[in-house]
């Protein structure tokens, strides 16, 4: 038997790979429906012990919770100091925690 060619090879790698590939969606498919009864029932908790929004950041504690921040948070540490965490340049605060005195900003 003569060795397989470098391009065969590289096809067989290629087919292995694409077969676990869909093997994923297939593995997917079936822990969503073994996971449809856990979910129904994390959904019944969060509304019945009214649960705060979901962790979006682990960071900074304003940009984990953005409905729980404060204003002046991000300047805890100094009034002058510089936004030291990538997601609080990406994250801006919800629109009423931007009211002031009545007007938004």
């Amino acid at each position: 038997m003569e060795p397989l060619r470098k391009s065969n090879l590289f096809f067989l790698y290629l087919a292995v790979n694409l077969i676990l590939f869909s093997l994923l969606f297939v593995h997917a498919s079936f822990k969503k429906e073994a996971a449809a009864g856990s979910i129904k029932e994390k959904g019944e908790m969060v509304r019945t012990f009214v649960l705060t929004d979901l962790c979006l950041f682990t960071e900074a504690s304003y940009t984990r919770h953005l409905s729980q921040a404060d204003l002046y948070t991000p300047f805890q540490d100094s009034p002058m100091s510089l936004e030291h965490f990538p997601s609080g340049s990406i994250a801006a605060p919800p629109p009423g925690l931007r009211k002031m005195n009545g007007k938004m900003d």
